[in-house]
């Protein structure tokens, strides 16, 4: 085929994939041919918007290295990422809602037994979390694996500060015979994703802000079930009709209570006010 114009283009590109062994992979690229193609038709694109749109992503890619992803990034704040997890996960009657996991999660992060301080010595105000694992069913899932991590007061993950040589506010745990885990640490913070790239310019020339509301990240595994990825947001954060990411989910928003001065749920005494967290997590079964 010759002649190609506006109008027969989209299904000559679309022809030239027919060989491709892969059903799967052949839909992914016909379908984003197509969409694609539309959107052009559209907007109508000048030869300078298209050259900005091209060196757009070309920063995007030369920004990325080991422990940055703009992309992601670019994906998170277009809405995607949350589209896909929605896909993804749609859950049953009694399962946790699920949110994006972010680019600070750490595997291998230390595990320690219930009811330990995992702040390792980042400073702020005390939380106390205590939660439960169960099936969407509410039966108790003993020795399911927690993760959990955070932030700081100042809204800093521990792989944001190279002076630290310690994980902090982050740690593993398992679930007892009930189903039931507690820790101790301090308060998160609102924070900034990071704006200083692309993305940013992007939010910028927008006007939309990169904040995060305050939250907890939490991910549970156990055989049988699917991988729960989720965060606990706190009611009282900015930004949580505004979050950057998307991620924010009505059930997902809880109090982190406010307590006067006295002993933690495990007795440990505190000399001024602390937080106290309650949840109980329910798993989508799976494979």
């Amino acid at each position: 085929m010759r002649d190609f114009n506006e109008t027969n283009i989209t299904q000559a590109v679309i022809e030239r994939f027919a060989n491709t062994p892969d059903p799967r992979l052949k839909q992914l690229v016909t379908r984003l041919v197509a969409h694609l193609h539309d959107y052009l038709r559209e907007v109508e694109p000048s030869f300078p918007e298209w050259l900005a749109a091209i060196q757009f992503l070309t920063r995007a890619g030369q920004i990325s290295n080991e422990t940055r992803q703009e992309f992601i990034l670019l994906s998170d704040t277009l809405g995607v990422s949350m589209l896909v997890d929605a896909i993804n996960h749609r859950m049953p009657a009694g399962a946790t809602e699920t949110t994006v996991l972010g680019p600070f999660h750490v595997a291998g992060a230390p595990l320690v037994e219930s009811g330990a301080d995992i702040s390792f010595g980042a400073v702020g105000e005390p939380l106390y979390i205590e939660g439960r694992v169960t099936s969407n069913t509410g039966a108790p899932l003993p020795g399911a694996m927690i993760d959990i991590w955070h932030s700081d007061q100042d809204g800093f993950y521990d792989v944001q500060r190279p002076e630290l040589d310690h994980p902090a506010a982050r740690a593993r745990i398992l679930a007892g015979a009930d189903g039931r885990f507690e820790v101790r640490t301090i308060m998160p913070a609102a924070y900034p994703i990071p704006h200083d790239g692309p993305v940013g310019e992007m939010l910028q020339a927008t006007k939309r802000h990169p904040w995060r509301p305050a939250h907890v990240h939490f991910m549970i595994a156990q055989p049988g079930y699917e991988t729960l990825v989720t965060h606990l947001f706190a009611s009282d954060s900015d930004y949580l009709d505004s979050d950057a990411v998307f991620g924010v989910k009505n059930t997902l928003i809880r109090d982190f209570i406010r307590r006067d001065a006295g002993p933690l749920p495990d007795g440990t005494m505190v000399p001024g006010p602390w937080r106290h967290l309650q949840f109980e997590f329910g798993l989508k079964p799976g494979s």
